[in-house]
């Protein structure tokens, strides 16, 4: 097992490296120049999202398919992961995670856009679509989207339920020293109940849960950045220089490199908002939309809320409380955001395992529709109830055992769905920037699209 652990590490290492690097952050770059640098309307995308489209096709409202997706998307990510990336890479790696959520709102609206625009409907009447379907109908390669969507549903066994369960699970049993046998039934009988209900339930509970958990841990961060204002100003200026000049981090830091920080805060940042990973397309096809454009601003949308904003408070407190206490680890990303937030008294420490908590159950609810989705692509509504028990009970198991392969196996699904999905993307960018002309650039953003689902 130690063997085939390592396999998988090694694999996963090699797979998030340097190339796959360049080619996100590549795309990124390369989809905001050619659609004329679409961040210049993420408020127009925000206001979408609180309009509702009633009478398009479709299974739930633009605002749910976003809620869905970042349910999925913001996870412990946000908060362990920006702060692993700064204790490996540095305060610059902050910065270099934030100008990744930047750009990445280009290729979260690329997606959101084939998504919608190569979605059909089905014998049921429900509408289906992501990049398993951009792939065959936009460029004829069905194997290609074959291998998308096997390597989305064992990535939802990975990523989506098992760590997350395990995460939960981990943390009750060191915080309140509940069993892990107790949390991993609550957390199987509360997500099953979501679960069997489908997609309209999963969004119903998403659009709840997520605006929620995210306002509480949003006050939590400026609670502490309000408490350490003096070293706010200090900790920008240290985070902008030492991404580009290592020696300016100084103290703790001393030891990372540009190189580190620009690794670390990239892959961090990637990670965290999935943008080009081909994940959140799946559940925006489903919006009730008048056309492709909508809700591709919707889905950007997601990238700015969780990157742009969630990363970032997160990278600033992380770096202001090293700043102001210089008694707190920096060595440990867990360790270090859990003494930044224990600064905050007495509802510190459970602010923080709430927004843990909060944060992993809702990955959970969203990684199951994505797999349950790549699952219906490849053989159809048969299995679709088979899927959702297995991976309820599966959420069990990942509570009460160590799930390190897991982590491993999930990393390297992650990325191998990465990879199809941005040929998608750069081959069908001609289409991408034609539907942004036609919708977006012409002041035509409330005609309903011509195409018929098929």
């Amino acid at each position: 097992m130690d063997t085939l652990n390592q396999l998988f590490a090694d694999l996963s290492g090699l797979l998030w490296g340097w190339p796959m690097i360049i080619l996100l952050l590549g795309t990124h770059i390369y989809l905001t120049i050619r659609l004329r640098f679409p961040q210049m309307y993420i408020w127009k995308a925000i206001k979408l999202t609180l309009h509702r489209d009633k009478e398009s096709d479709g299974d739930v409202s633009q605002f749910g398919a976003l809620a869905t997706a970042l349910a999925a998307t913001i996870g412990t990510g946000n908060i362990v992961g920006v702060a692993t990336a700064v204790a490996l890479g540095g305060p610059g790696a902050v910065l270099w995670c934030w100008l990744t959520g930047l750009f990445g709102i280009s290729t979260k609206y690329a997606e959101g856009l084939l998504a919608v625009k190569y979605r059909v409907k089905k014998e049921n009447g429900k509408v289906y679509g992501g990049p398993m379907y951009a792939l065959e109908r936009g460029l004829g390669w069905k194997w290609m989207a074959v291998l998308f969507a096997v390597f989305t549903a064992v990535a939802a066994f990975g990523i989506g339920n098992t760590v997350q369960a395990n995460a939960i699970a981990t943390l009750t049993a060191e915080t309140y020293s509940v069993s892990p046998v107790i949390t991993g039934v609550a957390i199987a009988l509360m997500a099953g109940l979501v679960i069997l209900g489908g997609i309209k339930s999963i969004a119903r509970v998403c659009e709840m849960l997520v605006p929620f958990m995210a306002f509480f841990y949003v006050v939590g961060c400026i609670v502490i950045l309000f408490m350490n204002s003096e070293y706010v100003w200090p900790a920008l200026k240290l985070i902008c220089e030492s991404a580009f000049t290592p020696e300016a981090a100084g103290g703790g830091f001393v030891g990372t490199t540009v190189m580190m920080a620009a690794r670390f805060g990239i892959a961090r940042g990637l990670f965290s908002n999935e943008s080009g990973m081909g994940s959140a397309p799946i559940v925006a096809s489903a919006a009730k939309t008048r056309n492709p454009v909508r809700q591709a601003l919707v889905s950007s949308s997601g990238t700015f809320w969780d990157t742009v904003v969630i990363c970032a408070l997160t990278g600033l407190v992380i770096v202001s409380s090293v700043i102001a206490y210089p008694d707190i680890s920096y060595d440990n990303g867990a360790t270090l955001t859990k003494l930044a937030f224990s600064k905050i008294p007495y509802i510190g420490s459970p602010l923080l395992t709430f927004g843990l908590l909060t944060f992993a159950f809702s990955t959970i609810l969203g990684w199951e529709l994505y797999g349950e989705r790549a699952i219906e692509y490849l053989k159809g509504g048969r299995w679709t109830l088979g899927y959702r028990i297995v991976y309820i009970l599966l959420i069990f198991v990942g509570a009460v055992l160590n799930l390190g392969i897991v982590w491993n196996i999930a990393d390297c699904m992650n990325a191998l769905m990465a990879i199809p999905n941005l040929l998608c993307l750069l081959f069908l960018s001609n289409v991408i920037v034609k539907e942004t002309r036609k919708y977006l650039w012409s002041n035509q953003l409330d005609q309903d699209m011509e195409e018929e689902l098929s």
